[in-house]
């Protein structure tokens, strides 16, 4: 029978509704601690990947740029820091290439805001998700 594969399909879609049933209105109970979330968010070196492609900007190869950022993880771990935590001299121990305006990458509102492709991070990403989202239930609810 060709509909048997069909169950599996009938048993997920049930398992959404009754779930979507439950999250809104736990949505609409939720509180949100910013703060904390912002904490939360800064922690386990998350803009590494940034430093990263700040090096591969600055003309390094990603490979090698990946090395130094290892380093550099692996020191900022040692002193119980966040890499945009550690002064610029303690970042160009591990390259020369390293400047000053590596702190306008590295922090997590830069990082969060670099991501500005479509479904980015980005503040204005999110807007237009956002915008789109409300048009489409406008149109479909």
């Amino acid at each position: 029978d060709m509909q048997e594969d069909k169950e599996p399909l009938f048993d997920a879609v049930d398992t959404l509704l009754a779930s979507l049933k439950v999250f809104a209105p736990m949505i609409e109970k939720m509180g949100v601690n910013i703060d904390k979330m912002r904490q939360s968010a800064g922690k386990g070196y998350s803009t590494a990947t940034d430093l990263a492609d700040y090096l591969v900007r600055k003309g390094i190869p990603f490979r090698e740029a990946h090395h130094i950022v290892g380093k550099t993880v692996a020191y900022a771990i040692e002193k119980n820091k966040n890499l945009e935590d550690l002064s610029l001299e303690e970042m160009q121990q591990f390259s020369k290439f390293i400047e000053n305006d590596v702190y306008n990458y590295i922090t997590l509102d830069a990082s969060v805001n670099s991501r500005n492709s479509y479904g980015g991070t980005s503040a204005e990403s999110v807007m237009t998700q956002v915008k789109m989202a409300k048009s489409f239930l406008d149109d479909n609810l």
